[in-house]
């Protein structure tokens, strides 16, 4: 009987623990372009004290990058988004990648970090599609 009256009468669901409804892959994206330009301005600098902080500096950056993508993919999109939109998965895998160490946060490789912001701008698209849904 306790349990019956404790029941919730409606069941209602957010799409975040706080629905806040404050989510952009613009943070994302800030972050990603100071990764490139750390790296060109390490390209342009010899001074081994700016060159340390600079990969330091560039790995953080690349660090908030995944953090701001993971954002989107855990809290933002559900599984009708998925549907719609079946290649997000293989998206966000590749965009965190390309964060990583395998990507920005691993090399001073510019080339890595155009194709960071190309996939951010992919997410981005569907992101906006979704909002104005």
């Amino acid at each position: 009987m306790l349990a019956r009256l404790l029941r919730p009468a409606q069941t209602v669901s957010a799409h975040c623990d706080l629905p806040c409804g404050v989510y952009d892959p613009a943070q994302a994206r800030i972050e990603a372009e100071s990764v490139k330009a750390i790296m060109e301005k390490y390209a342009g600098n010899e001074d081994p004290v700016f060159r340390a902080r600079a990969l330091s500096i560039k790995e953080e950056r690349a660090e908030l990058v995944k953090h701001h993508l993971w954002v989107l993919w855990t809290d933002y999109f559900k599984p009708p988004h998925l549907e719609q939109y079946p290649q997000l998965h293989q998206l966000f895998w590749d965009a965190t990648k390309l964060a990583g160490a395998a990507g920005a946060k691993g090399t001073v490789d510019v080339e890595k970090a155009d194709g960071l912001l190309a996939k951010i701008d992919e997410i981005s698209k569907i992101f906006w599609a979704t909002k104005a849904a």
